[in-house]
């Protein structure tokens, strides 16, 4: 299953400058770690960002975001965020600071 490479690139630019960011593929998508520790990703036309549990419902209540249910259930501190809300650099970025400053949070691996 592809992903969308135009936002992979976006979130590229993005984290540019950022400490620590790997690149790997999950998902069947792509995801980004901080020192080990998944920050954001893209599967299909989604934005994956893990904001961890405690942030879970103030993420949700934010316009596009949903549950990420890739297994069906949704995941602990993870959120989608469709395609619309995404539309402009300053919203991605936003999205993608929640997923770093979560991984920052955590112990590096």
């Amino acid at each position: 299953m592809a992903y969308n490479e135009e936002l992979a690139d976006r979130i590229r630019i993005s984290l540019d400058g950022q400490e620590g960011v790997v690149e790997r593929k999950m998902f069947g998508g792509v995801a980004f770690t901080i020192h080990g520790n998944m920050c954001c990703g893209v599967v299909n036309d989604n934005l994956m960002v893990r904001g961890g549990p405690d942030r879970l419902q103030a993420s949700l209540a934010l316009p596009h975001a949903r549950p990420m249910d890739f297994t069906g259930r949704p995941m602990k501190g993870f959120v989608y965020v469709g395609p619309e809300g995404l539309s402009d650099d300053g919203a991605l970025s936003g999205w993608v600071e929640r997923g770093v400053t979560f991984a920052q949070s955590l112990p590096k691996k």
